[in-house]
């Protein structure tokens, strides 16, 4: 992927070495390419699908819906039996492109992340062993199973691998700023380009930058003085055991932030005018003004790209071949 952008970017440049989006700390987000549209397929199914959980009613686009930015607009995210989580539920869309899942960075990649939520006892609450055993016992998933991996064998891995999958393709190109950033010099206004200088004069590009805006790095939240936090999570102490890393979250992507309200992983701040306020307070020392702040607000909103578009999967019939309907979506 990374790979794929830097080649991009390159050759934005063309024979005169003019300006490009390689002189920014941002970089748009290259188209994505499937290499396998039957693995994806099934990774969308099992993502939409409620059985994988104990309830039978909550899907991985519960928390993380596609209609939503990719994510709940809730404060912390709705588990089983009506459990409130201890923290905001972060987008799906672009995920791929971070260094790590969750914010606390415990999953490697987006097939470790996959497996955690079904067997979490405050999320989907179910067993990965009951996973396997209900989807081995639907014959329209066992047949697309042996087509993908060339055996009806079901397991974990091939679940989440398929889930992994099918999330990989949620990229969202061609936002207004990547428009501007491949020289469409009219795709911003005068108040989000003031906006843009301003979120890189005043150091938020140290942390959100790159293809994601973010999700690149671990930082402290509450640099220049402490955050207080709603949420009882410590952040990257709890995988490295480090009290270095106590309150490290991953540096969320500010991709499609204007739709993936409310923000920060406690989820205290309704607004991105809040938020911005916030960040420049207790990350960098800095009092926005309210002109100011109305400028980054104005750029941030220009990172909102394509949503993924897609028709709602019909998830194979259960064993005792009662359709099952698509789960209902916002």
């Amino acid at each position: 992927m990374k790979t794929h952008v830097v080649v991009a970017c390159l050759a934005m440049l063309g024979s005169t070495g003019s300006w490009s989006a390689v002189n920014e700390p941002i970089q748009p987000i290259p188209p994505i390419k499937v290499s396998n549209p039957a693995l994806v397929e099934l990774g969308k199914k099992l993502y939409f699908d409620p059985r994988l959980s104990k309830s039978g009613f909550i899907s991985c686009n519960s928390c993380h819906n596609l209609s939503m930015g990719g994510s709940d607009n809730l404060k912390t995210s709705i588990g089983h039996n009506w459990q409130k989580g201890p923290i905001n539920s972060p987008t799906v869309l672009n995920s791929s492109l971070n260094v790590a899942q969750f914010w606390d960075g415990r999953a490697k990649d987006l097939k470790a992340q996959a497996a955690g939520p079904i067997a979490n006892p405050g999320e989907m609450a179910f067993t990965h062993e009951l996973a396997v055993s209900l989807l081995q016992s639907i014959p329209g998933y066992t047949a697309e199973f042996k087509k993908v991996f060339g055996s009806d064998k079901v397991d974990v891995d091939r679940i989440t691998e398929a889930i992994a999958a099918f999330e990989e393709t949620l990229a969202t190109p061609n936002s207004r700023f990547d428009k501007w950033l491949k020289g469409n010099k009219k795709a911003l206004s005068k108040t989000e380009l003031e906006g843009y200088q301003l979120f890189k004069d005043s150091g938020c590009v140290a942390c959100h930058n790159g293809v994601a805006v973010g999700g690149n790095s671990f930082q402290k939240m509450g640099v220049v003085e402490p955050y207080k936090a709603s949420s009882p999570a410590e952040g990257r102490v709890a995988v490295t055991g480090k009290d270095a890393d106590r309150f490290n979250f991953k540096v969320p992507t500010l991709r499609n932030v204007e739709l993936t309200y409310p923000y920060f992983h406690d989820g205290a701040a309704d607004t991105l005018s809040e938020a911005v306020d916030t960040m420049g307070r207790v990350q960098l020392g800095k009092k926005f003004s309210p002109e100011e702040n109305a400028k980054i607000v104005a750029f941030l909103k220009t990172l909102t790209g394509d949503q993924p578009s897609f028709k709602l999967p019909q998830l194979p019939p259960s064993a005792d071949n009662t359709p099952r309907p698509t789960p209902f979506e916002k």
